[in-house]
């Protein structure tokens, strides 16, 4: 069992900044995938950024330039840090924790809220 718990969601105005934290616990392995996905409501869960086979990293076209992740492997911490953030940006993230060689080992957080104002 692998448990993932997100922080760090909030209110921001445009233009400022956030950092995400998803703190993992349980039978982890950094060759695994690890990454962040965002949802708005009536919408398609998307993928954001993350670590693809526990090495290549991968951005979403929309977030390239503003947006880096990074992580902890001591920790097991992945975290988010999201900049000149964009009112398109507001969405519920998640962070997810899958190995695609094995279905059962599909792990999500239970979101936490990003809101950008103008």
């Amino acid at each position: 069992q692998v448990q993932l718990v997100e922080s760090g969601g909030g209110l921001v105005q445009a233009g400022g900044s956030l950092r995400l934290s998803c703190a993992a616990s349980g039978r982890i392995f950094t060759i695994s995938s690890m990454a962040w996905y965002r949802q708005v409501q009536g919408k398609q869960r998307e993928l954001v950024a993350g670590f693809i086979r526990g090495e290549a990293t991968k951005y979403a076209d929309s977030v390239k330039g503003r947006f880096t992740v990074t992580r902890d492997n001591f920790k097991s911490t992945m975290y988010l840090q999201m900049n000149s953030l964009k009112p398109e940006d507001t969405a519920v993230y998640y962070c997810r924790y899958w190995n695609s060689e094995f279905a059962e080992l599909n792990y999500w957080g239970q979101g936490t809220q990003v809101t950008v104002s103008l």
